[in-house]
């Protein structure tokens, strides 16, 4: 009975499994044999963290431009601060063509979740429903090749398509009796053409997640709902989307945190001055005053209002997913 009571109380004043330094040795270890094994895949993985550091977080120095009255002569550390601090985010919220563009830049991201989120998902299913695996080859290879296509080059294509009156579309609806119509300088037409040519360039290219997530359903499943009686239509609503739904509440949620971020090089090459009023954004904004007109540090303060609400957008989106019982990205 004693040695009983000594043993647990030995067990009672023991650390934590966690906190001791065999444990920690061992963790080490671990880690040091998984480097080891890993060591080619950990060095894949180098460009692309070189790529965050460099490009994205060492530049996030430069926001303390959004504070200061920015010279250039004077450099980041030499330009005076503001006074008050927060005077440029005033000058911000105060201007009229800001707050156009992001409205702009909200409506037109909601066009695209709407109708251009969901496309990905549809070709990808599409697809997998398709047996002949050549005629499956060749549409996938048809599809994902607007995704290296610039938007230089589609900019110019569409100019072509759309010219008035000697562009193909607008000579086929001259032949149907219809009036040609300016598409690239028409307000009322032009966020249709945003959204229509990002399905059609981006589309393809989003599939491949998804055929990677379908390609990890397991077919018992299949077999179990074909054996019960279900068609098609009731094996991808009962089977497939709930299989591969928490790849798509994650994509959903990085979409999401990509809300503010609508494309700098596809708006500001179809643009004109005709359709600021529908499509100038905060990233041509930014441009605009920043680089244009040379007012640093005013754009700047209208980017970290960017990057703040996009962040907010994300942050909720995965909460939500989370609380609806799927996976978030953190």
């Amino acid at each position: 009975m004693k040695e009983l009571t000594s043993v647990v109380k030995e067990r009672d004043v023991r650390k934590p499994a966690f906190f001791t330094q065999t444990t920690l040795h061992r963790e080490g270890h671990e880690w040091a044999v998984s480097f080891r094994r890993y060591k080619y895949l950990y060095l894949l993985v180098l460009p692309a963290l070189a790529y965050y550091i460099i490009f994205q977080y060492i530049p996030l120095y430069g926001l303390v431009v959004a504070f200061k009255e920015y010279r250039v002569s004077e450099g980041m550390l030499g330009s005076p601060f503001a006074d008050p601090l927060f005077r440029h985010f005033g000058r911000l919220f105060r201007n009229s063509e800001f707050w156009r563009a992001v409205g702009n830049t909200f409506i037109i991201n909601f066009y695209r979740v709407i109708f251009s989120f969901p496309a990905p998902l549809v070709l990808a299913l599409i697809l997998n429903e398709i047996r002949k695996m050549k005629f499956r080859k060749v549409v996938q290879t048809v599809i994902y090749l607007p995704h290296f296509i610039s938007w230089v080059v589609i900019g110019g294509i569409l100019i072509h398509l759309l010219s008035v009156p000697s562009g193909p579309i607008n000579v086929l609806i001259s032949a149907l009796g219809i009036a040609p119509r300016r598409f690239m300088t028409d307000s009322g037409t032009f966020r249709g053409l945003l959204v229509i040519t990002s399905i059609w360039k981006t589309a393809g290219w989003g599939t491949i997640i998804y055929l990677a997530a379908l390609a990890g359903v397991d077919l018992e499943l299949y077999d179990a709902a074909r054996i019960d009686g279900a068609k098609r239509f009731r094996v991808l609503i009962s089977v497939t989307l709930p299989q591969i739904m928490s790849t798509v509440a994650v994509l959903f949620i990085l979409n999401l945190g990509q809300i503010m971020n609508l494309g700098f090089e596809q708006v500001f090459i179809l643009y004109s001055v005709q359709v600021y009023d529908v499509a100038d954004i905060i990233d041509t904004y930014v441009y605009r005053v920043g680089i244009m007109n040379m007012q640093y540090s005013f754009a700047t303060a209208a980017g970290l209002f960017k990057s703040v609400i996009g962040f907010t957008f994300l942050i909720s989106a995965n909460t939500i997913t989370k609380r609806l019982g799927e996976r978030g990205i953190f």
